[in-house]
């Protein structure tokens, strides 16, 4: 396995046609919602088609990387981490993190993050990534601040409060995180 693909007791991989079923598990958990943009569940024939969409694209044709976070001894699949936003020009990407609810406060977030900052760095030449986390995230926001990313802005009332309707409308701020690669 190829070391910047790893980290401790992790690694990560591609996508395959039998992670049907875990990304089907993890798009259609309702508690993860308010932490990304989707707000709808996600049907077995749209992830399907995804995959295959996925599985025949390059990261520089679709923009994006979306990995498997894998528990090195027993294999089992923890999460998933993404690119997204990957800019060859300037050399930066978007990064996103789920860890399923059985496998938190375990360390594999913060794994997770370290495997793909390394294979960002070392792999893709990239200069930076970014993440944007809502204020209430304070899980997300610990992890990526003990991964190195530093605060580089504040984007207020950027997104609905879960719970909130349009009459009684709570918006929340989200924080801009950066992490220079290249230092």
């Amino acid at each position: 396995m190829n070391n910047l693909l790893q980290y401790q007791d992790i690694y990560l991989r591609a996508l395959e046609p039998e992670d049907l079923d875990f990304l089907y598990q993890i798009e259609n958990d309702s508690s993860i919602w308010q932490h990304g943009a989707n707000k709808a569940p996600v049907s077995r024939f749209c992830l399907k088609q995804y995959l295959e969409n996925s599985l025949s694209q390059t990261l520089f044709e679709s923009g994006e990387l979306r990995l498997v976070v894998v528990e090195k001894n027993s294999g089992e699949s923890l999460g998933l981490i993404d690119l997204f936003e990957v800019d060859v020009f300037h050399s930066r990407a978007s990064v996103g993190i789920v860890i399923k609810k059985e496998a938190q406060d375990k360390s594999y977030g913060s794994m997770a993050l370290k495997a793909l900052c390394d294979y960002a760095k070392n792999s893709l030449m990239l200069h930076q990534l970014s993440a944007q986390i809502a204020d209430s995230n304070k899980a997300a926001l610990r992890l990526f601040h003990q991964c190195g990313f530093t605060a580089c802005g504040m984007l207020k009332d950027w997104i609905r409060r879960e719970g909130a309707s349009f009459e009684n409308t709570a918006f929340e701020n989200v924080a801009m995180l950066q992490l220079i690669l290249s230092e």
